[in-house]
């Protein structure tokens, strides 16, 4: 089914469940798989241009690329997890170098990033629910305000 996102764009939903099933008498085997494609009477066939992160292993596939990727880079000019990515500098001239080395290594490897979703040149940004700045990882304040807000016992 294709439900419309808040760009505007569409976003296939699927339901895995028969997919990720341990039962693998619901499959055809691979040779007849590969003789006929799957069909959809409604649109026609479609595949994926890039990984569903709905499917069981997606995610820690898609990390362990990333890592093997950016291996060079990580914890010291590039922090990922997952699909967040943070490139870190402590001078302007080596954040422009540092950035132009993250550049040729997407286009390298045919990475895109969304550009409504990147931000540069910030010094202190959100991050997985944490405040990243150049001291370090923080906790977001907002986060624990409740608890700290609470009368002692």
């Amino acid at each position: 089914m294709s439900v419309p996102k808040k760009d505007r764009k569409v976003q296939m939903c699927v339901d895995y469940r028969d997919l990720t099933s341990p039962d693998t008498t619901k499959f055809e085997s691979p040779k007849k798989i590969g003789e006929k494609p799957p069909s959809s009477p409604c649109r026609g066939t479609f595949c994926y241009k890039v990984m569903p992160f709905r499917l069981k292993n997606t995610v820690a596939t898609y990390q362990r690329a990333m890592v093997t990727l950016f291996h060079d880079m990580m914890h010291k000019e590039v922090e990922v997890y997952v699909d967040d990515m943070i490139e870190k500098s402590k001078m302007l001239d080596q954040h422009l170098g540092d950035l132009r080395k993250l550049f040729e290594r997407l286009r390298k490897y045919r990475l895109r990033l969304n550009p409504v979703k990147c931000t540069f040149g910030v010094k202190t940004r959100k991050l997985l629910g944490f405040i990243v700045n150049q001291r370090g990882i923080e906790v977001d304040p907002n986060k624990v305000k409740d608890i700290q807000n609470m009368p002692p016992p």
